[in-house]
């Protein structure tokens, strides 16, 4: 258990938390900042990745990684008024909104329960490259008549991506995920 003066003190300097989805799964971040000493702390799922006990500066930027890709994560610091500070996230150099509107057009994410258990498979449209619970899945792509499948396999369970044009310019290609013979419904995230 922690000690309390240490989950007081974290408490006390925690001034922001975001949820960042990625394909390897959802991090989360949070920030600590002491505005007496100009302290910052980040933790990337509850992991320290950034220190700095005394800064003489208190705005400014943090900048770090996140996930099994090392996305580029950045914290900027901005005086609003007075002793009051605004703290933003950009990701990838977007703000969070912009970076995750925009991956919901590159990405498609399902949650499927297999086994007991939850499975969060994310497809990469730009690369085809699938992920599932934080990992590249090996991938096995095959022609059919009317699209291409995306084969890979979760447990002893057969899933695959079935990429298929839908006729209209502005959808493009639709994505939809098999597992056992059944359709996975998407989720938006």
């Amino acid at each position: 258990s922690l000690s309390p003066p240490y989950s007081l003190e974290k408490m006390t300097d925690l001034v922001a938390v975001w949820d960042v989805a990625l394909s390897d799964g959802v991090h989360k971040i949070e920030f600590e900042h002491g505005t007496t000493s100009g302290k910052r702390v980040v933790y990337v799922d509850g992991k320290e990745e950034i220190r700095k006990e005394w800064m003489f500066k208190l705005v400014g930027k943090e900048t770090f990684c996140v996930g099994a890709a090392k996305t580029k994560a950045t914290i900027n610091i901005d005086a609003v008024s007075g002793f009051a500070y605004e703290y933003t996230l950009e990701i990838n150099g977007k703000s969070l909104k912009k970076y995750m509107e925009n991956r919901s057009k590159t990405t498609n994410t399902w949650v499927l329960h297999l086994d007991g258990e939850d499975f969060r498979v994310v497809l990469e449209k730009d690369t085809m490259d699938v992920w599932c619970n934080g990992k590249r899945m090996e991938t096995a792509g095959e022609f059919v008549d009317d699209g291409t499948e995306t084969h890979f396999s979760v447990g002893n369970h057969d899933c695959y991506i079935k990429a298929v044009s839908s006729g209209k310019r502005k959808e493009g290609i639709i994505h939809s995920l098999i597992v056992d013979n059944r359709e996975i419904p998407e989720i938006l995230e």
